[in-house]
């Protein structure tokens, strides 16, 4: 019977309801979107350093190695030697080293030069390889590998030649035009900054500056591709170095022994500590996200307060009626208590749906832009205790209403002012 009351007086005014069932859509929305972005880009900042057991690089700050190294945000201050990354390579307790060199871009999209090895070590998400979509690995000189975003973006196809520039920009003016590469591989989108970079080989990046000299092409000097191939391309200095080791319990030794090294100041950083310090940094913005997104809850659900409240002025003789037939407090309570609780979940279902449909159109974008892949409909599930708290706070909104509406009299509600 309580059921049947409280539907037909919610629909009784359902034009003053349904505006409150729109503010809880709304900020149950906001707060999905909240956590589920930041839930997202944690789990691809994770997925990105899942298989390198250490980062090395020139010595700074460990948390800037990272973000250039595996991330490819900002730059490095400084460079490395190829005899150091030689060191490490051949250090016992290291299973795998791969150099990593950074300065050129395609498009906006960083030009990554490496080992092809790296397409056997190299590993994202829960220790998953990385797999190709076509084609295959880089073998020669000229050869690239791209990732999924850079393929989707620029709609290239394998057999294409592209070329680089020089720099980071989106835009270049300095073009490494005279020695174009052919795209002989895309990989699978692992939604993680592999998929918006440009793969060559090392002595690639040596090939592609000869005839260069601090940035710029040296007028009058040309080299024909064929020298170029003759000649030795081994890199003197290379940006970072990711490390793989034999067994876990010596990659502290492996930590030590680099970061003592006499040669040249370097520093190897584990890659969990890193992300520590950088969740540590951006932990406040976070909460701030959420503690918006629960005011904004919250808001919602005073206002629904405001209107069960100030409806009760209309609802007296309702109320009385209900006394007079025998109603007693517990069921008024309940009654509106079961009003607010339904308001809360029409309003919490559509902000679901707002939420997942928002996702589901904003998830290419996000992907294009900044490299992580959104759960969508899916990954709302994980959410489920916290739209279930919602639940729980909206029907005990109906409590004060409900013992308002208990305290006026039957005689009170039924004589007229």
């Amino acid at each position: 019977m309580l059921v049947k009351i409280a539907l037909a007086s919610s629909w009784s005014r359902r034009h003053v309801l349904s505006m409150i069932v729109l503010s809880i859509a709304l900020s149950v929305a906001l707060l999905l979107a909240v956590e589920q972005v930041r839930s997202e880009v944690r789990n691809s900042f994770n997925r990105s350093v899942a298989g390198t057991d250490l980062i090395v690089g020139a010595r700074g700050g460990e948390l800037q190695l990272m973000l250039y190294s595996i991330f490819h945000i900002g730059q490095a201050s400084n460079t490395i030697s190829w005899k150091s990354f030689e060191l490490i390579r051949d250090n016992p307790n290291v299973e795998w080293a791969l150099p990593i060199s950074l300065g050129d871009s395609h498009k906006g999209f960083r030009v990554v030069g490496t080992d092809a090895k790296l397409f056997d070590f190299f590993k994202v998400g829960r220790d998953e390889p990385l797999v190709f979509k076509k084609g295959k690995r880089f073998s020669d000189l000229f050869d690239t590998v791209i990732g999924a975003d850079v393929a989707k973006k620029l709609n290239y196809r394998i057999g294409q030649s592209i070329t680089l520039s020089h720099g980071m920009g989106a835009t270049s003016f300095s073009e490494h035009d005279d020695r174009p590469f052919t795209i002989v591989g895309i990989l699978e989108s692992t939604g993680t900054p592999v998929d918006q970079s440009v793969y060559v080989s090392s002595e690639a990046i040596e090939a592609i500056h000869v005839g260069w000299q601090s940035g710029t092409r040296i007028r009058g000097q040309t080299v024909s591709e064929s020298d170029i191939r003759d000649m030795s391309l081994t890199p003197k200095l290379i940006t970072a170095v990711l490390v793989g080791v034999k067994s876990k319990l010596s990659t502290f030794t492996l930590q030590r022994l680099i970061n003592d090294y006499k040669g040249e100041p370097l520093q190897a950083v584990l890659p969990g500590v890193a992300l520590q310090q950088l969740w540590q940094l951006i932990r406040i913005a976070e909460n701030a996200l959420f503690v918006v997104s629960i005011c904004v809850v919250i808001s919602g659900f005073v206002g629904m307060l405001s209107v069960l409240l100030t409806s009760l002025s209309s609802r007296r003789k309702e109320m009385a009626i209900l006394r007079a037939v025998g109603a007693k407090p517990r069921h008024l309570v309940g009654l509106l208590m079961m009003e607010s609780a339904m308001v809360t979940l029409l309003g919490t279902v559509l902000g679901t749906v707002m939420a997942a449909i928002g996702l589901l159109v904003s998830a290419p974008w996000l992907e294009s832009q900044f490299g992580f892949h959104l759960g969508g409909i899916s990954s709302i599930v994980s959410t489920l205790p916290m739209l279930a708290l919602v639940l729980a706070l909206g029907a005990l909104i109906g409590i004060w209403p409900g013992y308002r509406a208990y305290r006026q009299t039957a005689h009170d509600g039924l004589t007229e002012r």
